[in-house]
């Protein structure tokens, strides 16, 4: 039977089969069309979201900063220009874009760098007698929370926050053996010309025993350590880690940029942030053009432009990436709450949602803007009101766009082959012992279906991800096929719409 009775029959029998005894589920399916509430059960509880929580982000980054905003990123010469010379620094000054420098190359580089080196040459500038510094004190405070797990602060969804940062965040080590036995193990990096910290104890051999080689670092500001052995003629060995000091990172490329351009650099590259603040040049100044500026102060040289935001949230909510939304929750910060930093932006985005949104704020905790700290919360009812809200906004076709497919490969592959492919959009979300699905879907009638599921406390995320599908599937294969018998030959169930209130709108306002 695919009638609303049956509906909430099933979805109930799928949360509370066998193996769920400790899991705590959150779900809630409302028909966007109509109001009436489908399925409920522990609507207004707040749990731990997961990545669930992006949907907040990225709907308040469309709202707040618009869909066509676009970060800007300054190259600025901080001295005076003589004959082709730069007697002082360059600064690269970032103001939050997330997209600068994927994948790039020193030797031929693109986009922004390619951008900052012509610049120059237009300049006339030849050589740079002074460093290049990179500068991310547009955006201030830690760069990681204290309750993200600590294990995985290495991993590439747990990159540190910065207004400057550069290829996520994230350095790719190459290890390979040394030419002779005895000879110490070769490093390099991507993107070649990047440079972070690393202190080199491997060594080359003819036989490497068990473990070989370790690269090795417990803590995320700590030097990375190559220990152990690898073995003559052996195979490579790959790691990717965070960076500890994104702005240096930067800067450090920038700086192999110029040199392969043929720009001499006499200084090193570093960090304004081991400036004391008093020595900061950039932030809480007004940047211009070289005619306009302040006197003495850094002139503008070149500026590059990130993507919009529709397509930077696109890449929040398709890869689920964290950097991306927390960058985001940073300028909503600096924005909102003029405190860039990601206590500034949960108040921030708080505010959005209760103000702008209409959730209630009881329902809500905000520790990040990515979902990945465990002290997140939000109740189904946010997350469906949220989605309500959004569908009625300018910015509702950028924002659906913006949420994986069921049935895409490039996007959610699961619920392949079945009602819910190509017609179920969903933004996933997983942290320990927690997984959550919201999204929307159509039923056999073409009715809009707003839903969310969250599951805390499972035993196996990726178990209750597949009662996730089949509660989409089955809200995909839903019609209203007995709406219109009474009341009293319908089967008497717990969750049946008709008796807890059809049309009752309390999932989704205050």
């Amino acid at each position: 039977m695919r009638d609303a009775a049956a509906l909430g029959g099933d979805l109930l029998r799928m949360v509370q089969g066998p193996g769920w005894r400790t899991a705590e589920w959150g779900v809630l399916a409302v028909s966007l069309e109509r109001g009436d509430t489908l399925f409920a059960l522990n609507a207004h509880t707040p749990l731990a979201p997961a990545s669930n929580l992006k949907l907040f982000t990225s709907a308040a980054a469309l709202e707040e900063l618009g869909p066509g905003f676009r970060f800007p990123t300054f190259l600025l010469a901080d001295g005076e220009i003589r004959d082709g010379v730069l007697h002082g620094d360059l600064i690269l000054y970032g103001t939050g874009d997330p997209t600068l420098g994927r994948g790039q190359r020193a030797e031929a580089p693109e986009g922004a760098f390619a951008t900052f080196l012509e610049s120059l040459r237009a300049w006339g500038i030849h050589e740079v007698r002074g460093a290049v510094v990179g500068d991310g004190t547009f955006f201030q405070g830690d760069p990681r929370r204290p309750s993200w797990n600590p294990r995985d602060l290495n991993d590439w969804f747990a990159a540190p926050s910065s207004a400057l940062s550069f290829n996520e965040n994230m350095v790719t080590l190459q290890v390979s053996p040394g030419p002779t036995t005895g000879s110490p193990a070769r490093i390099r990096m991507q993107p070649q010309g990047a440079s972070v910290p690393i202190r080199n104890m491997g060594l080359t051999v003819d036989r490497a025993p068990a473990p070989g080689l370790l690269l090795v670092r417990n803590d995320p500001d700590e030097v990375i350590e190559i220990r152990g052995e690898i073995r003559r003629n052996g195979q490579d060995v790959w790691r990717s880690l965070t960076v500890s000091d994104p702005p240096a990172y930067a800067a450090g490329f920038l700086r192999q940029v110029l040199v392969h351009g043929g720009i001499a650099v006499t200084g090193p590259a570093r960090s304004a942030a081991l400036e004391p603040a008093s020595a900061q040049r950039v932030t809480g100044r007004l940047l211009a053009a070289p005619a306009f500026g302040e006197k003495g102060a850094p002139r503008t040289v070149a500026v590059h432009h990130s993507p919009p935001v529709s397509e930077i949230v696109e890449v929040v909510n398709k890869r689920s990436h964290n950097l991306y939304a927390d960058l985001l929750l940073f300028t909503l910060g600096h924005l909102r709450e003029g405190d860039p930093t990601f206590e500034g932006g949960a108040r921030a985005l708080t505010a959005y949602l209760v103000d702008e949104v209409g959730i209630r704020e009881d329902h809500l905790h905000i520790e990040d803007g990515s979902g990945l700290s465990r002290l997140n919360r939000s109740s189904p009812a946010a997350l469906v009101r949220l989605l309500e809200h959004m569908d009625r906004r300018p910015v509702a076709e950028a924002f659906w766009a913006s949420l994986p497919e069921a049935g895409n490969r490039r996007e959610l592959r699961r619920m392949d082959r079945t009602p819910a492919a190509q017609n179920l959009r969903a933004k996933t979300g997983t942290i320990h012992r927690t997984s959550a699905l919201s999204g929307i879907v159509r039923t056999v009638d073409g009715e809009a279906i707003l839903f969310s599921v969250m599951a805390n406390n499972v035993p196996s995320p990726w178990a209750a991800k597949q009662v996730e599908d089949r509660i989409g599937v089955r809200l995909a294969s839903f019609a209203r096929s007995w709406d219109a018998l009474p009341d009293d030959i319908l089967p008497e169930d717990p969750v049946d719409p008709r008796r807890t209130g059809s049309g009752d709108r309390t999932g989704l306002h205050r």
